[in-house]
């Protein structure tokens, strides 16, 4: 048995979170400046280019890419044998009021979803926990801001509908977010489980690094698919139009029940704003 003191999370999520915001993750910055020498268009190439130097600006004066510091997501995966000492998930919430406080990160949380008081600490984080072997803490935290949160949907399809239903509903939510994520996105897709687990794949597989894809051939070449199409919309950076919509597209499946399709499209923009640790 590991004993861990929680404040050892709190300084791992103060860290992350507050560097999240500052900068661009290298996954991230190597897709865009690819996706900029692919474009042959002025304005796709221009505005790709003020994506790369806001984010180096970014990284040279210790200022947040993005107004919207985002909402703090974090997946907990916890060894069996670990023991807490303490309460983790307040130990998580400190490390996000830490990293907002101290570095003058914009709050962006409120207290009640209609009465909308601020917490003026960005607390609280989202939380997923999810128990495995060993004795180690794994820690993935995004960013999560709402311009992009905002266009994400779910369906429950029918069982008929099938990879091209998938594909159709897919394609829909990207037209219809058009520019307001601020593309080029990157798109996370859930299928199967059941209503709230396809929501909550679909945002896990945001957490997984450009490039990286899925293990199963069979799901590889549907993102793969799926991106092309994505790109071939002509909606471009900023939804001003090129060959770049999208700079990754992340499938994450779950078994169903013979009676459903679920799928959920959780989309994060250009920034794509993610980190991970094992503790």
């Amino acid at each position: 048995m590991r004993e861990f003191d929680v404040q050892i999370l709190t300084a791992a999520v103060s860290k992350m979170a507050y560097e999240s915001c500052i900068f661009l993750p290298p996954d991230v910055q190597s897709h865009l400046e690819a996706a900029r020498a692919r474009e042959d268009g002025i304005t796709a190439q221009a505005i790709l280019s003020d994506i790369l130097e806001n984010a180096a600006l970014a990284r040279s004066e210790a200022i947040p890419i993005c107004q919207d510091t985002g909402m703090v997501i974090v997946f907990l995966k916890v060894g069996l044998d670990v023991h807490f000492m303490g309460d983790p998930y307040e130990a998580i919430q400190e490390g996000v009021r830490q990293a907002y406080v101290r570095n003058y990160l914009r709050k962006s949380i409120v207290s009640d979803p209609l009465r909308r008081v601020n917490t003026a600490d960005n607390t609280p984080a989202m939380i997923y926990t999810e128990l495995a072997p060993g004795d180690k803490v794994e820690l993935r935290l995004a960013i999560k801001g709402f311009g992009s949160e905002n266009m994400s949907q779910l369906t429950m399809l029918r069982p008929a509908d099938g990879v091209e239903g998938v594909k159709q509903f897919v394609l829909k939510v990207v037209r219809e977010a058009g520019p307001n994520p601020c593309p080029p996105v990157v798109v996370g897709i859930g299928i199967g489980g059941n209503f709230d687990k396809a929501a909550y794949i679909s945002k896990l597989a945001l957490m997984r690094p450009l490039g990286q894809s899925h293990p199963d051939p069979y799901y590889a070449n549907l993102e793969r698919e799926l991106l092309n199409l994505i790109n071939e919309s002509g909606l471009g950076p900023m939804g001003l139009g090129g060959r770049t919509t999208s700079i990754g597209v992340a499938i994450e499946t779950l078994p169903t029940h013979i009676a459903g399709l679920p799928v959920a499209v959780n989309i994060n923009c250009h920034a794509t704003r993610h980190a991970e640790e094992v503790l």
